[in-house]
């Protein structure tokens, strides 16, 4: 009696957090999409350049306000300008001089966004540590090239 009291229990809280976590995700997208169409309003874009820009507010997670402010650029939108901004925060945030791994994501995730607004392509800083498997990679060759030089 006990145990199916408690089973009926988990069950109903995990359907609440279920649909607490869909009516979030459905508010967010909405946001997304009015936030979209007031820019595209402002800026006299179409609906279809609305749909698109709220597309890809989605897809990157981050709306185009958000990463303007992120990286304090304004418009018009220039390359140059938010790269510069991007060059500056993402080294103030570089975790060797104490900065936080999470900001530096979020500049990083601020200028994807205007980068796909604007059509250009991103491309990471050079002087950004390579990833965990890219290192191993390494590893893994330099072990096969020690290893051949024995033989």
């Amino acid at each position: 009696m006990v145990l199916r009291n408690l089973i009926r229990l988990i069950i109903t809280s995990g359907e609440v957090v279920a649909k607490a976590f869909t009516r979030a995700v459905r508010e967010e997208m909405k946001a997304s999409q009015q936030a979209a169409a007031a820019h595209g309003e402002k800026h006299g874009a179409s609906a279809e350049q609305t749909k698109a820009s709220a597309h890809t507010n989605i897809k990157h997670g981050i709306s185009l306000q958000e990463a303007a402010q992120i990286l304090n650029v304004s418009e018009p939108l220039t390359p140059e300008e938010v790269q510069k901004k991007y060059d500056h925060l993402f080294a103030v945030n570089d975790k060797k001089r104490g900065g936080s791994f999470y900001l530096q994501s979020k500049v990083f995730r601020a200028k994807e966004r205007l980068d796909a607004e604007m059509g250009v392509t991103s491309k990471p800083p050079s002087d950004q540590e390579p990833t965990e498997s890219q290192s191993q990679s390494t590893t893994d060759d330099k072990d096969d090239s020690a290893s051949s030089k024995k033989r």
